[in-house]
């Protein structure tokens, strides 16, 4: 599986690997530091390599690196930064003085290094990093621009393990070995930028049965949770969608939103949109069924017209309707009296957050719901900053998941999608998503998934994954900066494949 873990799940596993298994930590961190060696010398076949060690237990794996290194007759110099020692480091840097490894206190300034191999910090680093260790890992940086490739250990130093945030001066590592599984801070906020192209090494610490981790989504999860469609199948077989959206001011996001529900497989979908928009999307989407879902060019509630949308097998809600008391009554409403899967995003949340009672609305629901804020839209809703909630990492979403029942998909550049027991993260998609429509196409994508049966927390998993790979795909012709949302809907085509 491709688990991500905490800090706390990390430091479990490794207690229970050494504790209730018996494998002792210098067996550990032996299997660390050759796992080390042989990425290095990938990265590295020739040239000098430096490894930046820390007294703790990341160091150790470090010296053990340097040590095989050295054996494998590699130029390797160690640079060696501690106030305290670990048993274990303390152990493993004997032995690499002992078979002529030496040490210094400074990166040599008049030496070219092809690597840098950074085991300084682990993934319990937080706060700012003191001067001295700031001023080396600047050296370690600096060599980066000038072409050396850097091999962080675990994590980069001076990157939080929790949450990702990165201190003044961190690494910024061109690779990063996770060692025993993959940790949430390389992900995360700061890491996914400071942590480069990751990999993980398995060395044999177990993971407790009872736990239930965070796993990274996967092309091989998207074929199980989309089977190969049957010939003998019709229209009904893959369901009804509609998408509620637009205003006049917001025209963009039904058109958007509906295009990628239309790419995204359902059988029917339908637009609900206010009557003075509505001739906007006539013959402009001729798979699309339209329809009135007020009078005038902004949502006003309408209990006959909303009742339409409880024969649909999915709804999205919110984009583009504009923050209002009718779109929270609309929502609302839905909540109560609607029984399939509803998408909430935009204005549908931001209404709610403003015109509603979030708990009272989301305890009374019926249906199988998944929310789509992105972090600024999660801050209106929880109250909390949106400083708070980053600094959570990934025990903010779970916990609102978990406190009203519903499936959080909190975007961001890599986005958590949780039930409030499972949690996905989905790294696939890039930079060129970051902007205007998005989230649009991607409350249609989910909404046209759910319609063919997924359920919200599958429906969310496989729209985050499936939008970011279209992006990806996308990008390559256009390149990230110039990259349209209706790029990305347009490569739905090849996304299938």
């Amino acid at each position: 599986m491709n688990y991500v873990l905490t800090n706390t799940q990390m430091r479990e596993a490794d207690r229970y690997t050494i504790q209730t298994l018996g494998v002792e930590s210098l067996v550990l961190m032996e299997r660390a530091g050759e796992a080390l060696c042989a990425y290095a010398e990938t990265l590295a076949p020739t040239g000098n390599i430096v490894c930046v060690c820390g007294g703790g237990n990341n160091g150790g794996d470090g010296f053990v690196c340097a040590r095989l290194l050295r054996k494998k007759g590699r130029a390797v110099t160690v640079v060696y930064l501690a106030e305290k020692e670990s048993e274990a480091c303390g152990i493993n840097r004997k032995k690499y003085t002992t078979c002529g490894g030496e040490i210094c206190s400074h990166l040599p300034h008049n030496v070219h290094f092809a690597l840098v191999v950074d085991c300084l910090f682990g993934t319990g680093f937080h706060g700012e990093l003191p001067p001295r260790y700031r001023e080396e890992l600047e050296k370690v940086n600096a060599l980066r621009a000038t072409g050396a490739k850097v091999l962080a250990a675990d994590i980069p130093s001076g990157v939080n393990g929790e949450n990702g945030f990165a201190a003044t001066g961190a690494v910024c590592a061109t690779h990063t070995l996770c060692i025993g599984e993959k940790k949430a801070g390389v992900y995360l906020n700061d890491g996914i930028d400071y942590a480069g192209e990751i990999a993980r090494a398995d060395i044999g610490i177990a993971l407790p049965r009872q736990e239930e981790y965070a796993r990274l989504l996967s092309q091989e999860e998207m074929k199980r949770l989309l089977p190969k469609r049957k010939r003998n199948s019709h229209k009904g077989t893959f369901g009804r969608a509609a998408i509620v959206a637009g205003c006049t001011e917001y025209t963009g996001a039904a058109a958007l939103s509906l295009s990628a529900c239309l790419r995204s497989g359902a059988g029917y979908t339908a637009l609900f949109t206010p009557a003075n928009i509505l001739p906007y999307y006539i013959l402009k989407y001729p798979e699309a069924l339209l329809e009135r879902l007020c009078e005038g060019g902004r949502v006003a509630f309408n209990e006959e017209n909303f009742s339409k949308l409880l024969a649909f097998d999915a709804v999205a809600y919110g984009m583009g309707m504009g923050v209002s008391a009718e779109t929270a009554k609309g929502a609302v409403w839905l909540l109560e009296r609607y029984t399939g899967r509803l998408v909430l995003d935009a204005d549908g949340l931001n209404s709610l957050a403003k015109y509603a009672d979030v708990h009272a609305a989301f305890r009374a629901k019926k249906c199988d719901v998944i929310i789509t804020p992105h972090i600024k839209e999660f801050s209106r809703l929880t109250g909390e900053s949106v400083q708070a909630i980053l600094e959570k990492g990934l025990f903010a979403p779970v916990a609102f998941a978990k406190e009203h029942d519903v499936c959080v998909l909190l975007k961001n550049a890599v986005s958590i999608v949780t039930d409030g027991k499972h949690v996905a993260l989905n790294a696939a998609g890039n930079v060129g998503q970051a902007r205007g429509g998005s989230g649009d196409v991607l409350a249609g994508v989910i909404a046209g998934l759910c319609a063919g049966g997924l359920s919200a927390f599958d429906g969310g998993k496989a729209g985050a994954y499936l939008v970011g790979k279209a992006a990806e795909i996308a990008a390559k012709k256009t390149g990230e900066y110039s990259l349209l949302v209706s790029d990305v809907i347009s490569a739905f085509v090849s996304v299938w494949e």
